[in-house]
């Protein structure tokens, strides 16, 4: 193809140049497809950042309203001694932060954390322990947990590790909406990061949460010293997953002293922004969901993600053990925005084909 002015559905105009832009908007069809070629995700990134953001905000408004964001609320339920060693995480026992073991809290406590969630305006409550794999003991107590989360007309999500194909059908029956399993980064650079756990681990993990009728939360990772293409890798494996996840948290490295990633470069928060355009592009109805490091993020940038295609935060002060913007700074940065929280979805959500706040 040679330079020509080129139509698309919207009636935008503009000069098709280099091959990059052709190959880029040859991917461009505003649809789910899980065939992408790390080719075509590469040249969604090397677009002008004005083309590659107009186009995120055209593929969100297709499957979303720009206006309005899902709300979360993240809770540590069981905290520090994981035996896995993730090179960003402060929980591991293999570093030395300021991060102490605790044991699982009780039933009760985390309920009460749930109804101040639901207070504050937060749609789904989501529950992280650091385990390498639940025992069975756990899944017990936390049965009891999302039955009364649920109760509350709240969506529960939860991240504990890898899970058999027992455990996960008995938090599916049980009601969780979602489980989190991050891939975090590409399959090249995942041994730079973690040693403990293989990729391959973590997709059968998503396999048996698929299996059990669950929802999927599965992003990664950015700044961890990784190249940008292993950003694009990344997004390539979650968006030729079989089904996109519903939801894909997008999270900038907070980095923790005592942790092997604390002192890495920082990355450019453009970067970061195109990260989120990408995977906006590359999963049309996928929640994608501006998750931590946003506290080191000004306003401007927060608002770029937001325009670029992210539909979700979590509030609350604290992320797990890092920290997150106060509640009256969301609240304040939304109102400007002109962003409502999005409505927390009916009980029966749990079977729903739409993900919370897509048209």
């Amino acid at each position: 193809m040679s330079e020509v002015d080129h139509n698309w559905d919207d009636g935008v105009t503009r000069q098709q140049g280099a091959e990059k832009s052709v190959i880029a908007e040859e991917a461009y069809e505003g649809c789910v497809r899980q065939d992408w070629t790390h080719e075509e995700i590469k040249s969604l990134y090397e677009l002008s950042f004005n083309e590659l953001i107009l186009r995120a905000q055209l593929v969100h408004r297709q499957h979303f309203n720009p206006d309005q964001i899902q709300m979360s609320r993240l809770l540590s339920i069981k905290t520090g001694g994981c035996p896995e060693d993730c090179a960003y995480c402060p929980q591991s026992a293999h570093y030395k932060t300021d991060v102490s073991a605790d044991k699982l809290l009780a039933a009760d406590t985390i309920l009460d954390e749930a109804q101040r969630a639901k207070e504050s305006g937060a749609s789904r409550f989501c529950m992280g322990a650091a385990w390498r794999s639940p025992k069975d003991r756990d899944i017990d107590e936390l049965v009891e947990v999302i039955e009364s989360v649920k109760r509350l007309g709240m969506e529960t999500c939860m991240t504990l590790g890898m899970l058999s194909p027992e455990q996960a059908e008995r938090l599916a029956k049980a009601g969780l909406d979602y489980y989190n399993h991050n891939i975090d980064t590409s399959p090249e650079f995942y041994r730079e990061v973690i040693t403990t756990r293989s990729l391959q681990e973590r997709l059968t993990t998503l396999e048996c949460v698929r299996a059990a009728g669950m929802k999927v939360c599965c992003g990664g990772i950015v700044g961890m010293g990784e190249s940008r293409a292993d950003r694009v890798g990344m997004i390539l494996i979650l968006a030729n997953l079989p089904e996109h996840p519903e939801s894909v948290p997008i999270n900038m490295l907070v980095q923790v002293a005592g942790t092997p990633l604390y002192g890495t470069k920082k990355l450019d928060v453009l970067e970061f922004v195109r990260t989120i355009a990408v995977t906006r592009i590359a999963m049309p109805r996928s929640v994608v969901r501006l998750s931590a490091g946003r506290e080191q993020m000004s306003d401007e940038a927060q608002a770029l993600c937001f325009f670029a295609g992210a539909s979700s935060i979590f509030i609350g002060d604290k992320l797990l053990t890092t920290n997150n913007p106060a509640l009256t700074d969301d609240t304040d940065l939304l109102n400007r925005l002109g962003i409502e929280p999005l409505p927390p979805p009916p009980l029966s959500a749990n079977g729903s084909d739409h993900p919370p706040g897509a048209r």
